[in-house]
């Protein structure tokens, strides 16, 4: 899908449409790419902001879930939105619970897949390895149901990525901060609307993380896709579109700030 990438003052984002703010937010080795199909989806409708996380370019020593989180606060804060449903994939589900712990006046709805938190098996159990392509085409590969989706030009950005040495030392520091950030013990703050889409198949944070987040943020409503991995958006669109969109018009934010 073509969409224009815009920079204002050092942050480059996807804004498109209007009306009521879905801020998207990427893995860790996530990118802009992964949420096409709900910008296609979407935008007509509603005002669909990703932000590019600095992930790769972050100094070594802010490079952690804290330093990402107060990212998007300067980012949230520069585009003055309010009012906000927040959609994260993975780790950008974890920074999506993190931001809403530090700024529930901000938030009204949440939706979360496959995210981070609880438990997470890394890129499929291990920190990347430097100079294989073929283990980075099978760890790629280990993300998806099926192994087609995960594309040669997807796996060339993600060996490039991990082929640098500091993108390296940046990935596995934000990594090792988010295994040390649970966020179990405080769920129960999170009080707003929340809908857990997960892959039956995920490898990474396999269906029993969905039903412990289900468990522990009240209210919290949990679809399964089958034959599906970690990233539902790109793997199943249409059945993640069609999710999304019958429970964000059952849970209209009207009628949660009247």
């Amino acid at each position: 899908m073509n969409y224009q990438i815009r920079e204002e003052a050092g942050f480059r984002y996807v804004d498109e449409g209007q009306g009521e703010v879905l801020l998207l937010l990427h893995g860790l080795f996530g990118a802009l790419s992964n949420w096409d199909s709900v910008i296609k989806t979407f935008s007509d409708r509603y005002r669909v902001v990703i932000p590019l996380l600095p992930i790769y370019e972050m100094p070594i020593r802010q490079a952690s879930l804290e330093g990402l989180v107060a990212y998007i606060e300067k980012f949230v804060a520069q585009k003055s939105l309010d009012d906000m449903t927040l959609l994260g994939n993975s780790l950008g589900g974890h920074l999506a619970i993190l931001y809403t712990f530090k700024n529930p006046e901000q938030v009204r709805r949440m939706v979360l897949t496959g995210s981070s938190g609880l438990f997470e098996n890394g890129m499929g159990g291990s920190f990347p390895k430097r100079g294989s392509y073929d283990y980075i085409a099978e760890r790629v590969a280990y993300t998806f149901y099926d192994p087609a989706v995960a594309s040669k030009e997807l796996i060339d950005e993600v060996f490039e990525i991990t082929s640098s040495i500091p993108k390296c030392m940046s990935i596995v520091a934000i990594a090792k901060s988010a295994q040390r950030n649970n966020v179990a013990k405080d769920l129960y703050q999170i009080q707003i609307p929340t809908l857990l889409v997960w892959g039956l198949n995920d490898t990474i944070t396999p269906a029993e993380v969905g039903h412990e987040f289900n468990r522990l943020i009240a209210g919290s409503e949990l679809h399964f896709i089958d034959k599906c991995c970690h990233a539902p958006m790109m793997e199943c669109p249409n059945q993640f579109n069609e999710l999304l969109d019958n429970w964000l018009a059952k849970n209209p934010v009207t009628e949660l700030v009247a």
